[in-house]
C-alpha cells in the first residue's frame, strides 16, 4: 500500500520553517567554520574541518529531502464536513473494553517524529478509525490480534 503524502497546514509550516533555517541560519554558519577550517591548512587532521565539512553534508542532504517533500505533500485544511467523523487531521479519543483511553491526532507520516500524540494516516489505528463517528467500534489488526476501540471523542483545529 502506498503511504499518504497528505500533512496539515502545521505539519507544512513546520517543514518550510526547518528548511529555512537549515538554508539561511544553519548552512552559512557551518560554511564559514569549514572556510576558515581549510585556511589552516592540513585537512586530513583538522578535525574542525573534518567534523563541519561532515555536518554541512547533513545539512545539504536534510535541505534536498525537504524540498522534495514540500513539493511532494498535499496540506489538508480543517473543513466543516469533517465535523462528527474521523477524518485526517482529527484529534481522536478511544476507549477499549478494560476503560484504557487514548487520545492522538492523525497527521501525515512527516509530522509523527516530534510528537508522541500524534499517529500517521497510515497506522492501523488510524486506518481503522477513519470515517468512524462517536460510539462507533473500530477494530484495529495488531500482530496479537485483532483490538477493538471504541470511539469517545472526535475534535478538530480549526485554524
Amino acid at each position: 500500500m502506498a503511504k499518504a503524502n497528505l500533512i496539515t497546514r502545521a505539519g507544512y509550516d513546520a517543514l518550510r520553517k526547518e528548511l529555512d533555517y537549515l538554508w539561511r541560519t544553519e548552512r552559512p554558519e557551518v560554511t564559514k567554520k569549514v572556510t576558515w577550517a581549510a585556511s589552516l591548512g592540513d585537512r586530513s587532521e583538522n578535525a574542525d574541518y573534518q567534523y563541519n565539512k561532515k555536518r554541512l553534508r547533513e545539512i545539504d542532504r536534510r535541505v534536498r529531502y525537504l524540498q522534495k517533500r514540500i513539493e511532494g505533500v498535499k496540506v489538508v485544511d480543517y473543513s466543516i464536513q469533517q465535523e462528527g467523523r474521523v477524518f485526517f487531521g482529527a484529534w481522536v479519543t478511544v476507549e477499549n473494553d478494560e476503560g484504557d483511553e487514548k487520545r492522538f491526532k492523525i497527521v501525515g507520516g512527516d509530522e509523527i517524529y516530534d510528537n508522541k500524540a500524534y499517529i500517521s494516516i497510515d497506522s492501523p489505528m488510524a486506518i481503522a478509525l477513519l470515517k468512524k463517528e462517536i460510539d462507533d467500534e473500530a477494530v484495529v489488526q495488531t500482530p496479537s490480534g485483532p483490538v477493538s476501540w471504541y470511539v469517545v471523542a472526535i475534535e478538530y483545529d480549526k485554524n
